[in-house]
């Protein structure tokens, strides 16, 4: 079966105060991704007479109303065609953890029961799935509760987000963002449900409280027959999905033709393996009942390879390094002005959005033309703030020749970019001349023995190394043992440092 691989974020919490943003939402929504189960999120701080901060629901009415919104907002987008499925973020008393709620059809009733159990009692009958996110947390205190797992109303876990990676206790990306939650512990980690013979799934999202599909912060893939919300929803059902820490990839694995989340059937198998990333792969892990199994190494397979006449490449252009804010106020925004020209062909190009404001305002075969927003955020650091430093960032896959100089203009000024000095490596880009005029103009002449005044106070940007398709498209067959009542699971690596988390395959 050839599945489509749709994508969306599936934990974007818009509050009660954003209520009146949801169409920016939805319009952003739809350039980042192909669906949108949206988590509206009926939770706020409220103050005790003594000063302390308690989180709670909200009034009934104003809860009442937003959902209302949320709902007339998903009928709004099925009428448009578009799959937007309403859902909220359930929390009850903590003891299960925390969960998001999502209906397969425009209609749903919110329910805010205490436990995981009555949740899916009163739920389970209108067709919805609850779906567990930062599990690793503390147990009785947000962190997940597996032995309430119910894998049918709950049939995938959210293992990365912008709390980290709730893998497992000791994996390389950590899960300390939110300091006031504690580290993470095994005890409730996704590992640990595997280890529990849980058939659950696993996706990776934002948990983002202030714009849809931060790239950052992690994305989901869901394998469907079609884009039909029908489809997407049988998917999800299904446990055919994906995740990703930041950029996308598209990755098709089957163990004797089943697709990832089913279960197979024990004895010898063939693993087949197709994977096309955004930047260099440099190894696929192959893991039984949690551990390493076995290693498809890519690196080093393809560096040495000489390059065809004209080739497929990609590289990622990142924008959004700049003054500090205290001396420049007014660089708290920068709007980047952006033209790419190739002598070959544009293939592709992927967004890596983190916030609003990013516009592909033009593309033909052989231009792109582009306006990006990059900003500090306005958060200090609290409970559910976003990261300060908000980068947007494009990946162009182009067809050229080794010896093609591609163009690339910034804010007016042209940067030449030879095909053969990108394969080479990262190229940092600063706004230089620019940077002088501005301290010139606000502090007067600053002779100094060394330029750490210009260049901490240029705008930059960078262009990344270039990849070749050898390095950033994988194709694997591997033969396999498997072992009735064992998991089978993939975890990917990219040379950039992104990750992939694939549903396990349940031999049973």
């Amino acid at each position: 079966m050839q599945y489509e691989h749709l994508w969306a974020d599936m934990h974007s919490n818009p509050h009660h105060h954003q209520i009146g943003q949801l169409e920016q939402w939805y319009q952003h929504a739809k350039q980042v991704m192909d669906f949108w189960p949206v988590a509206y999120y009926p939770f706020a701080i409220r103050r005790t007479p003594s000063g302390g901060e308690l989180e709670d629901l909200i009034p009934a009415d104003q809860l009442q109303a937003d959902w209302q919104a949320v709902l007339a907002l998903a009928r709004r987008a099925a009428a448009e065609g578009w799959p937007l499925f309403p859902g909220y973020e359930w929390q009850g008393n903590g003891s299960d953890g925390d969960h998001n709620v999502f209906f397969p059809t425009t209609q749903g009733e919110m329910l805010h029961p205490m436990t995981y159990g009555e949740l899916r009692d009163a739920l389970k009958p209108a067709g919805a799935i609850g779906i567990p996110h930062h599990v690793a947390y503390q147990p009785g205190s947000r962190g997940k509760n597996w032995a309430t797992h119910d894998p049918e109303f709950s049939p995938f876990a959210e293992i990365y987000s912008s709390h980290g990676s709730s893998e497992n206790d000791d994996g390389p990306l950590p899960m300390d963002r939110h300091e006031h939650m504690g580290p993470r512990t095994s005890v409730t980690c996704y590992e640990a449900g595997l280890d529990r013979g849980i058939e659950v799934g696993c996706i990776a999202s934002g948990d983002n409280h202030a714009v849809p599909g931060e790239c950052d912060h992690g994305m989901m893939c869901v394998l469907a027959e079609s884009r039909s919300r029908q489809d997407i929803w049988a998917g999800l059902k299904a446990r055919r999905v994906y995740g990703v820490s930041r950029s996308r990839m598209t990755i098709d694995c089957t163990v004797n033709g089943a697709p990832i989340g089913a279960e197979v059937a024990p004895g010898p198998a063939e693993l087949a393996l197709d994977l096309t990333a955004a930047n260099a792969v440099d190894r696929v892990e192959v893991l039984k009942d949690n551990i390493l199994e076995t290693m498809l190494v890519h690196s080093g397979s393809w560096e040495r390879q000489p390059l065809p006449e004209r080739f497929a490449f990609k590289f990622e252009v990142e924008f959004g390094w700049g003054p500090e804010t205290r001396l420049f106020p007014d660089a708290a925004e920068k709007v980047w002005q952006g033209r790419l020209e190739v002598p070959g062909r544009i293939l592709s190009i992927e967004k890596l959005w983190n916030s609003f404001g990013q516009q592909i305002l033009d593309r033909r075969e052989q231009s792109c033309d582009f306006r990006l927003t990059t900003h500090r955020g306005t958060e200090t650091g609290k409970w559910m703030g976003p990261s300060q430093v908000r980068r947007e960032s494009l990946v162009f896959e182009v067809e050229g020749g080794i010896d093609d100089v591609l163009r690339l203009t910034v804010d007016g000024e042209e940067y030449r970019l030879p095909v053969r000095q990108i394969l080479q490596g990262t190229r940092i880009y600063a706004q230089y001349r620019q940077s002088e005029q501005r301290i010139t103009e606000k502090f007067g002449p600053t002779p100094h023995y060394r330029d750490d005044f210009i260049w901490h106070c240029a705008f930059k940007f960078r262009v990344r190394r270039a990849a070749p398709q050898a390095a950033y498209t994988l194709h694997r067959r591997l033969p396999l043992t498997l072992e009735a009542g064992s998991q089978y699971r993939l975890r990917v690596w990219l040379k950039n440092g992104d990750a992939a988390w694939l549903s396990p395959f349940f031999c049973r």
